[in-house]
């Protein structure tokens, strides 16, 4: 494991990422997540990522709204798209989650969607290190982000 202030977003993101057509229906995106087992997928136009939908925005704009699954899926996307670069820090990540209210970032290289880094690659990352370094550099960035979660706050 590379030393924790070298760890970079690019060393722990998850590099397949599914992006679609801005022009799909709610219903292909939905399958598409399904066959892929992913959480989200990145909306596209003319090769640039301009919004996200993940598997919450289903549950609560799909279903509170009623929505068909015909909807095209721009609808419900989540947009502006926030994105990082791949050489920024987890720490970073973790801040633009926190101060955003997001999990899921989409990360860019050269102008390219190349993965996505979320509060889970975050959280797995300080389960399996056994340095102490990374445990007290990360730990204060988890808590801020599930902190919007918590039913208790």
């Amino acid at each position: 494991m590379k030393d924790a202030k070298s760890i970079t977003i690019g060393d722990i993101m998850t590099k397949s990422v599914i992006s679609v057509d801005s022009s799909i229906t709610v219903n292909e995106a939905a399958k598409m997540m399904e066959d892929a087992k992913v959480g989200a997928v990145i909306i596209m136009e003319n090769n640039e990522p301009v919004g996200i939908v993940t598997d919450r925005d289903f549950s609560v704009k799909v279903a509170a709204h009623a929505y068909q699954i015909t909807t095209p899926i721009k609808k419900i996307m989540s947009s502006p798209v926030l994105t990082i670069n791949s050489d920024e820090t987890i720490r970073t990540a973790a801040d633009l989650m926190h101060e955003e209210g997001v999990r899921k970032l989409p990360v860019m290289q050269n102008g390219d969607v190349v993965g996505i880094i979320t509060a889970t690659d975050i959280v797995n990352l300080l389960a399996v290190s056994p340095e102490e370094d990374i445990r007290n550099m990360y730990f204060h960035s988890v808590a801020k982000i599930y902190t919007n979660y918590s039913p208790y706050n």
